[in-house]
Formats: C-alpha cells, structure tokens, sequence
C-alpha cells in the first residue's frame, strides 16, 4: 500500500471523518519539532519521554522502537478507519501488524521514532488519536462491545462513554495525575466490561425514570490486585462528569501517591484513606466554585444511529447449510460460540476471534470489507483482543461466516478456554520477563490436541501476561499466568505463576483468582494446564464451574504438584536445553527486564 506524504508541519485532520477525539494538526507539527529537538540532543531525556508519553508514543526493549497506541473509544472503528489501520501497519511497521490490546486499544510496534509524526498525521485523517494513550492521563475509555444492541443493557452507554474521553482529553487536571487512570462503562449489572478492575467504572441504572450510573473508584489489577468499591449508587448522567472530576481532582492532589511509583493508583489512595473517608471527600469537592460549573453534556456525546446504515434484507443470501451437508458442523460451531442474538428483531453480533489479538496488514482492508458489506460499516474491539461486528442480518450468518473464512477468520471459540488473552510480553515490552505470546501459542496448541471439551471446561479463560502487571489480565482468568524465573541447576529457567478461579466475563462477576505458590517453567506450562483441567474434571460436582471448584477444592493440590514440575529442571545439557528457552526463542534464557515507562 502506498500513501499521500503527510510530512508537512500545516497539515489539519480531514474534517470529513467522524472522530470521536479531536485530532489536532498543530500538536502533531509540536511533537515533530520535539522529535527534531530530542535527537539533536537538544531535549531533556525525562522531560521530552513525559512529553511523548502523552502523545500515545511508547518506548520498547529494542533501541530506537517506539510501540504506538491508538485509542479507539468504547471500542468503535469504522471501515474506512480499518483501511488506514491497515496502511499504517504496512507502511511504518516491520512485522506488518496491529494488536488488539486489553483496553480496546491497537497497538503498533518496532516503529522509528522519526517516523511517528508522519504516522500520526496518517492516524488523524481517518479521526483517530493517540493523545493520551500513555503517561499518567486518562487512558482510553472503553464500554462492553454489545453496548446499543444487547438484550441486557438498561441503555446505551456509547454515547457516555465518548462525552468522558472527550471531556478529559487534554483537561488540565489530567496531564500529570500520579498514575494514569483507567476507566470502562457497562450497560447494566452483568457488567460485561469489567468495570471492578478499573480506577473508575461506571453502571448504567435508571432510578424513578431517569438515567444514571453507579460509580466505583479504586479497582486495578498488577501486583496488588484490587476490586473497585462503590462511590454512589446512582448518579444522574447530567452529573456523572462532575463527580468523575471531583474523583480525579482529588486523586491529582494526593502527594502520598507521588512518594512511590508502585503504590500510586488509585486503588493506594482508597485503600489508605477508606472508601467512607474517600466520600467524603468527594462531596466537599463538589461543593467548589469549580464544580458550579455547567457541563453541556449532550454536546460532548457522540451519537451515531448505527440502525439507519444497517443492512436491509438481502435478496440472495446463501441458505445456512443443512446437517449432513459439508460445511454444516463448522459452521454450527462457529455459530454457536460467535453468534448472539441483538434486541433489534432480526439482527445478530458476531464475534470475531483474533488469534493473540494479531490483525496484518492485508487483513485490515478485508475485515473493513465484511464490515461495509455486512455490518453498516463499522466494527468494534473488546477486552478479549478480539472483533466485533454488530447488525449483521440473520440471514447473512452464513454468507459472513464464509467471507471471514477466507481470510483465516471463522474459528470457533469466542470467549471459550481456546480464545486465550496475552500481552506483547518480551517481543516488545521493557517489562517483560517471558514470551507470553509464545507461551499462547503453546498452550492453543495444546488444547487444540485435548480434542473435543466438555462444558464446563469450555467454559473457562485463561488469561497471560509476560509480568505480574497483568496487562493480560491473567488475575481474572479461570487459569491465569504471569511472567516469572526460577533457578535450575543451568542457571535462569522462564516460568510462570499461577492464579486460579478468576472470572471475567462470566456469570457471577468479576473476581480475582487465587494465586498458587509456586512456579512452573515456561516449558512445562502446557502440562501444568492439563493437570488443571483434568484435576477439575476429575473432582467437579455435578455443574460445578470452574470458580466455585477452586473455591471449594482450594489450590494446595496444584501447589504440591507445580513443585514437582521446578524440581523436575535438569541440567543444561543437550537433554533438557530446551527447558532454558522461552517459547518461539532459540537461544538460552536470559533475564533482561528495563525501566517501564508507565510511571514516568
């Protein structure tokens, strides 16, 4: 692909292009001469890596790679976004993809740091930003993929979830908080979008006919996993932007959370003042000369009437196959585990399994090809990395099915044990300790070999991360692993520890796993997921989940046996060198782990 020179320092966004954030010309052309000044030698390193920071621009392990994340609010794109996602990822990145992130998120990687104006000025013709994606700012805002069409939500927080990234972007009080601040929108109590993980959540909830949300502050993961705790129970929406703001003035004052790096979220400040004190606090804030402010909320939503572009029912359509035909078990499956019915009669979401959240170049134009074709033109991004088309008639199931077929797309599996979550890891990632794309590689290998699984075992996640940060979120896996390292008689071996019983998505709620002591090398991590499953399938009640068989069984079973598989490290000789690879890596283990730039 090939595209126009966007080099120029007068280039203003494309004003024909819906944009949820606003993209501006002269930031970028700002950036470019920072760029200039920082390479000339003529920039502070800490002060210009804060300044980059805020333009969504990250540092990597390789030297001179710069990993760019683009916010895409509540998760939307639209085709003709897809189009140029796919130019960027063929033109400024070596390896010729995107990654879907856990933050609805896509992520560039191995890019020049010379290159990255130009590549945001590409970005903001289509209206997407990078503004904020990184540095201790409100990160981007994202809501549960079905939001607008499910049959659960008590209404459409689309529109609130862009009034809060638009409202923020660029506030004043926002640009330097002592740690970013993550926050997700969900329609109703099912609670879809995680929101117990997040530094700010919020529920949609109708009291006395009128819209509101519940809020709750001070939920994050990493090494001290925490679930958000509730700040009101309802708050009308033409207020729920005030009181967000009276949440994040507050927190940007905390100079106890300045003092140390690792305990500066949110979640520190909660737990060391108290949720009633923390209350407080906000109802003083609110009584301000600030908070008399007025708000135009309307003005600050974003509405898109996604049903006037939704197809109309097609006259051809191919007639789903029959049992007993080729493709009619595939297709079943697939149906099955991908396809949920929309409240709107008529009209299904598809879910798109996105294989560790990789989108390549060449895929991007095509995927952007099924939206236009059945879709109305626009997509969505989840947590789980994966795609998510909404208003595709039922009876276009089939033909949709076959059109993502042809581009390896048409897996079963969404949201099942084999649609596994992980982060970069040490393909990119300063913090990284091990290859957690690799490792899910190996462990979707070795499901794919247990053949056909039950239920209840279908049923589970797992989750994986290259760090305890847990940007794969493995704390809220049924079976979650994060990056670690053990010493063998060879020396650094790569492996993982353990949580257990986590719940994301599914029913019951969110709820972080139990962490089994011990470590399991990396190489051993496909057998220790076997011993899992068929611990669990073995000792099950009759139903049972996998969480409530954690709850009851415990883990000092797993424990007792991860033992056995670290003292199982051999020598590094020609037998067991393999046991001191990382996985997809051909040389020994090493661990190599720099200064993460999240805090800085």
């Amino acid at each position: 692909m090939t595209t126009k020179s966007v080099s120029t320092s007068d280039w203003i966004p494309n004003p024909e292009n819906a944009s949820v954030l606003k993209v501006d010309g002269s930031e970028i052309a700002n950036f470019e001469d920072q760029v200039k000044l920082f390479q000339a030698g003529e920039k502070d390193e800490i002060e210009f890596l804060r300044f980059r920071l805020r333009q969504g621009i990250y540092g990597q392990r390789q030297p001179d790679s710069q990993m760019i994340r683009v916010k895409i609010p509540f998760g939307g794109l639209t085709a003709d976004q897809m189009d140029v996602l796919g130019e960027v990822a063929e033109i400024y990145t070596p390896l010729k993809k995107g990654h879907f992130t856990t933050r609805e998120n896509v992520q560039y990687h191995h890019v020049p740091l010379a290159e990255t104006p130009e590549l945001l000025r590409l970005l903001g013709d289509s209206g997407l930003s990078t503004r904020e994606a990184c540095g201790n700012t409100v990160r981007n805002v994202v809501a549960h993929p079905s939001a607008g069409v499910s049959k659960d939500e008590v209404f459409d927080v689309t529109p609130y979830a862009a009034a809060y990234s638009r409202y923020f972007l660029r506030h004043p009080t926002t640009q330097n908080m002592p740690r970013k601040s993550k926050v997700a929108f969900s329609g109703s109590e099912k609670d879809e979008a995680m929101v117990l993980m997040h530094d700010v959540g919020l529920v949609a909830r109708i009291r006395d006919g009128k819209r509101g949300f519940k809020i709750v502050v001070g939920g994050g993961l990493s090494t001290k996993a925490i679930m958000a705790k509730t700040l009101s129970e309802f708050v009308p929406v033409e207020d729920y932007l005030l009181h967000c703001e009276a949440v994040l003035r507050i927190f940007n004052r905390q100079d106890e959370e300045r003092k140390s790096i690792a305990k500066a979220r949110i979640k520190f400040t909660i737990d060391r003042l108290g949720i009633d004190k923390f209350k407080e606090m906000v109802d003083e804030e609110l009584l301000g000369d600030w908070a008399k402010k007025q708000i135009d909320t309307d003005s600050l939503m974003f509405i898109d009437d996604e049903e006037s572009d939704a197809p109309g029912a097609p006259t051809d359509a191919t007639p789903e196959p029959a049992d007993g035909q080729a493709d009619h078990a595939a297709y079943s499956e697939w149906k099955r585990t991908s396809v949920v019915e929309q409240r709107q009669d008529g009209f299904c979401i598809v879910y798109v399994r996105v294989e560790r959240g990789d989108v390549y170049a060449n895929q991007w134009s095509q995927l952007a090809s099924i939206a236009r074709t059945f879709a109305g033109a626009r997509a969505r991004i989840d947590q789980q990395q994966n795609l998510v088309y909404r208003w595709v008639r039922t009876e276009s199931l089939f033909d949709i099915y076959k059109a993502l077929g042809a581009i390896g797309f048409s897996v079963a599996g969404r949201e099942t044990i084999r649609d596994i979550v992980t982060c970069p890891g040490t393909d990119s990632c300063k913090l990284g300790i091990t290859s957690s794309m690799g490792l899910n590689k190996a462990l979707g290998e070795a499901i794919d070999k247990m053949g056909a699984l039950d239920p209840l075992v279908e049923n589970m996640h797992i989750k994986a991360s290259g760090c305890p940060n847990s940007c794969g979120q493995h704390h809220l896996a049924s079976i979650g692993f994060h990056g670690a390292v053990v010493k063998g008689p060879g020396g650094q071996v790569p492996a993982y520890e353990l949580f257990l019983g986590g719940r994301s998505t599914e029913a019951g709620g969110t709820k972080i796993g139990t962490r089994v002591k011990g470590r399991v090398p990396a190489k051993r991590a496909p057998e220790a997921l076997k011993m899992v499953i068929d611990t669990f399938v073995a000792n099950r009640k009759e139903g049972e989940e996998f969480a409530e068989f954690i709850e009851r069984f415990g883990v000092e079973h797993f424990e007792k046996e991860f033992t056995k598989l670290k003292q199982e490290v051999g020598p590094l000789d020609r037998d067991h060198i393999q046991t001191y690879m990382d996985w997809g890596k051909t040389v020994v283990y090493k661990l190599e782990r720099g200064e993460g730039e999240c805090a800085v």
